[in-house]
């Protein structure tokens, strides 16, 4: 696939997210920066403001298999993984897949789920693969996980762990949208503005060479040396308890090429880096409260400050 033609899927790709998800243009560039860059993606925002339709949205603008599966707290790991079913007839057990098993997996409310569910995810999550009774069986190609949750309903609710929030590549908040967009949504809900109502526009195929191409988009030595300084200096801020990990290193280069790539050129800037900077390593640190008198800073507000204090490469 020539470069032009890998820009024009990703437009593509933009205009029919932007059918079911208005006013929201960066929000939709950071998802497909995630599909791009191999990453899973973690929307957390209030309740009704688009993110299972986000989610979902992104998944049926791509022609391959998706499942959706509702976390709670009844849920099982065999649930989401699979089970070993004994088959009469062959005398023997046999692998059941579970929703995994999908290009495009959608787990709405993931908090939900109890932590022996949500941890079935993590082999899933960092090495498209699941183990089921010391028998490895590998995921199709691409993967993608989109997680939603809600962050104001605590009640009946699992937090999930560092380990796992670390194997997110971006959590993104979609937000409100303003006056204007709100009417718009308002006069126009149809069945073709809704995710059922989308067509794909793009193939699995197509994605894994959209993928390759992020992959092959240039970073200068002094951008790379500028996105490791920036994730070192999280392990040293005095507002940072727990700074970004290595794995929070390699994210951070990957969605700064994706993000490029998304922006239509095979070089990466210092704009693409920051851009993806929030959103890729806000929920990999966790603040350190001064006092009692001082409440926790936000955690989108210490990366913009580690930003703001160092300089930029030319």
């Amino acid at each position: 696939m020539e470069a032009q033609e890998v820009f024009d899927k990703i437009k593509a790709l933009k205009q029919n997210l932007e059918k079911v998800i208005r006013g929201k243009s960066d929000i939709i560039e950071l998802s497909i920066t995630t599909l791009l860059a191999r990453g899973h993606l973690l929307i957390e925002d209030v309740p009704g403001v688009g993110k299972t339709t986000l989610a979902h949205g992104l998944a049926r603008s791509i022609d391959a298999s998706f499942q959706r599966i509702q976390f709670t707290s009844d849920l099982m790991p065999s649930d989401v993984i699979g089970v070993n079913i004994y088959n009469e007839v062959t005398k023997g057990f046999e692998f059941k897949h579970g929703p995994i098993f999908a290009n495009v997996v959608l787990a709405d409310e993931i908090n939900r789920a109890t932590p022996k569910t949500q941890s079935a995810l993590l082999e899933a999550m960092n090495e498209g693969q699941v183990s089921v009774d010391n028998v490895t069986y590998p995921l199709p190609k691409p993967f993608v996980l989109l997680a939603t949750q809600n962050p104001v309903e605590y009640s009946g609710t699992f937090p999930l762990p560092e380990s796992q929030l670390d194997r997110f590549m971006l959590a993104i908040r979609i937000g409100y949208p303003d006056e204007e967009v709100e009417k718009e949504i308002a006069r126009s809900i149809t069945t073709a503005c809704m995710p059922e109502g989308l067509e794909p526009v793009i193939t699995s195929n197509e994605v894994i060479t959209m993928q390759e191409a992020a992959e092959g988009v240039k970073v200068d030595e002094d951008l790379l040396g500028y996105i490791v300084k920036i994730t070192q200096t999280t392990r040293d801020h005095k507002a940072i308890k727990l700074g970004v990990s290595p794995r929070g290193t390699i994210a951070f280069y990957k969605a700064s090429q994706a993000m490029a790539l998304v922006h239509g050129r095979d070089y990466c800037t210092p704009d693409d880096i920051k851009k993806v900077a929030v959103p890729v390593l806000a929920h990999r640190i966790i603040p350190a409260q001064y006092s009692m008198e001082h409440s926790l800073q936000d955690p989108a507000d210490i990366i913009e400050e580690v930003l703001e204090g160092l300089s930029v490469p030319i």
